[in-house]
């Protein structure tokens, strides 16, 4: 055989291989939208790469993105733990694992993502730093009092929010809650800010994609539980002391749409103590609420939001007294076989439990790769394409 013969029998053998993706380009573009919205955000990354056409689908597509989100909401394999713990008075970490993984028999195994020093905050006090909260993928993670990251670890994308200023110049430090949200009727996401100045409690309104933050009607309580509010059903919830009596809890609720502010009441208490410690929450897409005294935790969820009388126990939770659990602090997530992930103290430092209501039982999740630090804070979010920029 010649050397033309050999170099045309290369050819043609080269050009009959098949190629690495043979027919996923030639894919009507709309059926390609229904089947890669099913697949997990690590996969999507890679397939960028396959055309400029699928490249565009999955990273410049919010249609896209907003059905995929559907999708991982709805699955329990994309949702994750994030760890939030704090190594020094300068650096600390943000970790994650799969929800699944802490229902397992396997231990979970924490991946770092993000990695935050305290310099960022140019030598403020830090208070609210390592106070996080999610939606729709995004975190929002307090630096300080006056700055606010945005990051989503999925597609390892992020946004420091513009500086907030409070008008408040008898009060050089404060407290600053911050919820991330998505305001349906703007159509956009946005970031309610609690500043606590004393008695005063400055709300502000941060938009996405805007350069400014707007103030708004101040928080009707002159005491809020320091933490986050809890985003469910077009508002946003906080848990506040009633102004009458600062035993009295109550729900602070502001309505997205116009605005304005409500009180909800928490369960009646029946079977605990008077003085009853609560944390607000959500599961299953409904108002939570962990109620804990000395003895055992009641998990509750408000199955119709707003209607104070829909409260609904879902679990009482006896303290593991031999394991050296003080007090719950946060339920996070509850299983599809009724398995429920609770936050705690044990031994004075914070921890995981998980509690099976079928079967009476405890299981304390050992780690692997991670370094818990001297505090740490926890909230579960859906993995998502959903940018913050």
């Amino acid at each position: 055989m010649t050397n033309d013969q050999n170099d045309a029998a290369s050819s043609s053998s080269q050009s009959t291989q098949p190629p690495l993706f043979p027919h996923a380009p030639h894919l009507p573009l709309d059926l390609v939208a229904e089947i890669l919205c099913k697949l997990p955000v690590k996969h999507l990354l890679q397939l960028r790469l396959v055309s400029n056409s699928w490249n565009s689908l999955i990273s410049h597509n919010p249609e896209f993105s907003a059905k995929h989100l559907r999708f991982s909401t709805s699955n329990h394999n994309r949702h994750h733990l994030i760890l939030n713990s704090t190594l020094s008075s300068r650096h600390f970490i943000l970790s994650h694992s799969p929800i699944s993984s802490f229902f397992s028999s396997t231990s979970p195994i924490i991946v770092t993502h993000l990695t935050h020093t305290h310099s960022l905050n140019n030598g403020n006090s830090g208070r609210g730093r390592g106070v996080i909260t999610t939606c729709d993928g995004i975190i929002c993670f307090g630096i300080d009092e006056s700055l606010a990251l945005l990051s989503n670890p999925s597609i390892r994308k992020f946004k420091l929010l513009p500086p907030l200023k409070i008008n408040n110049s008898h009060q050089k430090h404060f407290q600053n809650l911050y919820t991330l949200l998505y305001d349906r009727f703007a159509s956009n996401y946005k970031i309610f800010s609690v500043a606590c100045c004393n008695s005063e409690k400055q709300v502000n309104v941060h938009t996405l994609g805007t350069d400014y933050w707007r103030r708004i009607k101040d928080f009707p309580c002159s005491y809020i539980i320091p933490k986050p509010g809890i985003f469910v059903s077009d508002t946003v919830n906080w848990l506040a002391c009633d102004d009458t009596s600062f035993a009295v809890r109550v729900i602070v609720s502001l309505d997205l749409e116009n605005e304005l502010y409500r009180k909800l009441s928490p369960p009646l208490f029946y079977d605990m103590p008077f003085e009853v410690s609560m944390t607000l929450g959500v599961l299953r897409g409904c108002l939570s609420m962990l109620s804990y005294s000395d003895k055992f935790s009641n998990v509750w969820i408000m199955t119709e939001y707003g209607n104070e009388k829909s409260w609904s126990k879902l679990f009482s939770v006896p303290r593991i007294e031999e394991w050296g659990v003080y007090v719950y602090t946060k339920a996070l997530y509850v299983s599809e076989d009724e398995q429920v992930l609770m936050e705690c103290l044990k031994m004075g430092k914070y921890s995981l439990v998980v509690y099976d209501s079928r079967n009476n039982t405890f299981k304390i999740p050992k780690f692997q790769n991670y370094k818990q630090g001297s505090e740490m804070t926890t909230e579960v979010y859906v993995e998502s394409l959903i940018s913050p920029l």
